[in-house]
């Protein structure tokens, strides 16, 4: 009877240990369901597509989470410079970052592809290629070993070169200096018109235009026209070249340690709005057109004829610069076969 009697018992006291242990595995998972997860999302810009992708990511994830994604936006640096910014999303006191992908070069050069002039020949194209599988598994992945997780890529804007004289012929190039941005992808097409490339920061370029230090610079008007460039230069040729791109890069250690509903979130929410970006680019872009003519300024479109020799110039140089870095050469690839198939 006694022997009876504790088993009873030790059959009561595992019994309780599962209740018990249940318990507290379902008091676990009510914690981590009522756990939320700040979200710093930091960019250099502000009322550009970037920082509109920004807004309605923002307000998905915190929808779609059921506010345990708490997203704060940090527009036009103030988190610091853009190299900053990348560190801090490296390394986890910024958890997402919207910054184009040629300023990734210190994380892996491969980034630079999608900045290639000749790549895309319009912003509808630029979106097309965004979206292509073999382009996006390329781009998104790069950061993975170096504490990013890549979730969206778009084209923002195409670029421009801006002028105090018209540059309306290509042999209208020749001997100018113009800027852009320190990249060999960047130097050496500038160089094939018989112009000398000048690395400068767009900080810069107002007063240097001004002071004749430099002829044009390349850039977007959707940046030229709210920044007041026409005070330096009223002349825009519209090249289309590079494009501008856009990576969305989440801290892969703050991604990791969330829940798998909420990183499901994150990507599913990053993926729509990369679609949803594209007519609010179209809009963002014409309007900027818009604004640039109404203050004075002159938008100026290359012969057809030259605007063709113009791409197979800069695409030539590229693939002349890329091929000397074999997996850099093998992504530019990638990307170049990707704006075949979607052209």
């Amino acid at each position: 009877m006694k022997l009876v009697a504790q088993r009873g018992f030790g059959r009561a006291m595992i019994g309780g240990c599962a209740i018990a242990a249940a318990m507290t595995l379902g008091l676990g998972a009510a914690a981590a369901q009522d756990k939320t997860y700040a979200m710093k999302i930091t960019l250099p810009t502000i009322n550009d597509p970037s920082f509109m992708f920004a807004k309605a990511y923002a307000a998905a994830l915190e929808k779609d989470s059921g506010g345990r994604i708490k997203p704060r936006i940090f527009p036009v640096s103030q988190l610091g410079s853009i190299p900053r910014q990348i560190e801090g999303t490296q390394f986890g006191s910024i958890q997402c970052a919207l910054i184009p992908p040629e300023f990734f070069v210190g994380v892996d050069d491969r980034f630079e592809v999608m900045a290639a002039p000749g790549l895309v020949n319009s912003l509808a194209h630029g979106q097309r290629v965004a979206a292509d599988p073999a382009a996006r598994k390329l781009m998104l992945g790069l950061g993975a070993a170096k504490g990013l997780h890549g979730v969206a890529m778009f084209m923002n804007s195409p670029s421009s070169v801006i002028s105090k004289t018209p540059l309306r012929h290509l042999a209208d190039f020749k001997g100018k200096k113009i800027r852009v941005l320190a990249s060999p992808f960047q130097m050496a097409p500038i160089a094939r018109l018989d112009a000398t490339p000048v690395a400068m920061t767009l900080a810069d370029v107002v007063p240097a235009i001004q002071q004749g230090t430099i002829d044009g610079a390349v850039g977007g008007i959707v940046v030229f026209t709210p920044m007041h460039f026409q005070d330096a230069a009223k002349y825009v040729t519209e090249t289309g070249q590079p494009a501008v791109f856009v990576m969305v890069e989440v801290n892969k250690a703050w991604y990791d340690a969330l829940p798998a509903d909420l990183q499901k979130i994150v990507d599913s929410d990053a993926a729509v709005q990369q679609t949803a970006i594209a007519p609010v680019a179209r809009n963002i872009v014409e309007k900027a057109r818009q604004g640039w003519t109404a203050t004075g300024g002159e938008l100026i479109s290359l012969p057809a004829a030259e605007q063709s020799a113009m791409m197979k110039t800069f695409s030539d140089a590229v693939a002349e610069v890329a091929k000397k870095k074999p997996p850099l050469a093998e992504a530019y690839r990638i990307v170049s076969d990707a704006a075949r198939r979607t052209r």
